[in-house]
């Protein structure tokens, strides 16, 4: 079956996408400093791909819709064992980067006054953390964080994680309708974004992925037929397109519109169109397929939760006006610490949770027995 089997090129775009999170964040830093010209250039152009941050974490969604979904169709998967394990999977590295950021913010002092108003670094960098505060981004419960600014879109992973099974007999239900459901899941994301329903926007995109995953030999056997030269070039660019959508149009179209708003919709099926394209495509493929790509990806997770942390206390550090500094020394020290946090906390937190899973198997064998 080939839904037994690894797609490296697919570790390839996780890796691929993190870097652009991490540079999108250095440009949060650096926005309030550039003039509208250019500002207008960088985010109205396709040069906005390479910090097209927000759209990154779409692809990260399609991406867990698709791996998560996966074991669950082979043989001998157990619910009982998956649920301790990914919970531990996602929880603790989560706990190691507020604890992380914590003691950074304790270790460098923060005041709000002294960044430029209204910018992210004013408004989404915690200036001190309570007993409260603390507790309510390291379970996941809040809606909005600070201590660690990406830790919104681990709580959606956690939602879609915790509803898997709903994910998964829709998806199987819906099989050899794929394309009709996917269609629908495309449509809702859309109008997720028009109504600002946040649950509509984001639950869709990890939809995508499961219907990915049910009917992956059909996909599979679609992306590897012989094509035109140009086939994947074009469908390349058109995912490309639709995921900076609302960014090429806002010459024309306001993000607060209908309009704009229908365009940023178009970034999830976009980050979807990705996937696609990272299958097919031989020479993507065998791009992503190579050592850095690859690295990245396995230390993807860590390095998505503790460049936040690290750029914004070096942005009060140095000041936000520093910003070529910040990044400069930001991004090499982001992949850095990435790499020793997945070593130190991530990879030992996967053999815990691997060893919790193997743990409730009594459980399952006892319930096998009534």
């Amino acid at each position: 079956m080939a839904n037994s089997q690894r797609i490296a090129s697919l570790d390839g775009v996780r890796g691929m996408a993190s870097l652009v999170v991490v540079i999108y964040h250095c440009s949060l830093v650096a926005m309030p400093h550039l003039d509208e010209t250019l500002s207008a250039w960088l985010t109205q152009s396709p040069v906005k791909l390479a910090f097209a941050g927000t759209e990154a974490v779409l692809v990260f969604f399609v991406l867990s819709g698709f791996v998560v979904t996966l074991p669950v169709l082979r043989e001998g998967f157990s619910w009982i064992r998956y649920y301790p394990t990914r919970v531990l999977r996602l929880y603790l590295p989560v706990w190691g980067s507020v604890v992380l950021a914590t003691a950074l913010i304790a270790l460098v002092p923060r005041g709000p006054a002294s960044m430029p108003d209204g910018s992210w670094m004013q408004n989404a960098q915690a200036s001190s953390v309570s007993w409260g505060s603390f507790l309510d981004e390291a379970l996941l419960l809040t809606k909005s964080y600070d201590i660690n600014n990406v830790l919104w879109s681990l709580r959606w992973e956690l939602i879609f994680s915790l509803a898997l099974p709903l994910f998964v007999v829709l998806a199987v239900v819906l099989r050899r309708h794929a394309m009709l459901a996917a269609t629908a899941a495309c449509a809702l994301t859309v109008v997720g974004r028009i109504i600002d329903v946040e649950a509509l926007v984001y639950l869709p995109v990890f939809m995508l992925g499961s219907l990915m995953a049910v009917r992956l030999d059909d996909l599979l056997a679609w992306v590897r037929r012989p094509r035109p030269r140009a086939f994947w070039p074009c469908v390349t660019t058109i995912a490309l397109t639709l995921l900076i959508a609302s960014w090429l149009t806002r010459p024309f179209a306001e993000p607060s519109s209908i309009v704009g708003r229908a365009m940023w919709g178009l970034a999830g099926i976009g980050a979807a169109l990705v996937i696609v394209v990272a299958m097919g495509w031989p020479r993507l493929r065998a791009g992503l397929e190579s050592p850095v790509p690859q690295w990245l990806g396995r230390t993807s997770y860590s390095l998505y939760l503790v460049h936040v942390p690290l750029i914004g206390t070096l942005a009060y550090l140095w000041g936000s006006e520093n910003w070529a500094l910040v990044a400069a020394v930001g991004i090499p020290a982001s992949l850095f610490l990435g790499a020793l946090f997945h070593r130190v906390l991530e990879a030992p937190a996967h053999r815990l949770a691997r060893a919790a899973g193997a743990g409730a198997a009594p459980l399952e064998r006892m319930r096998s027995r009534v």
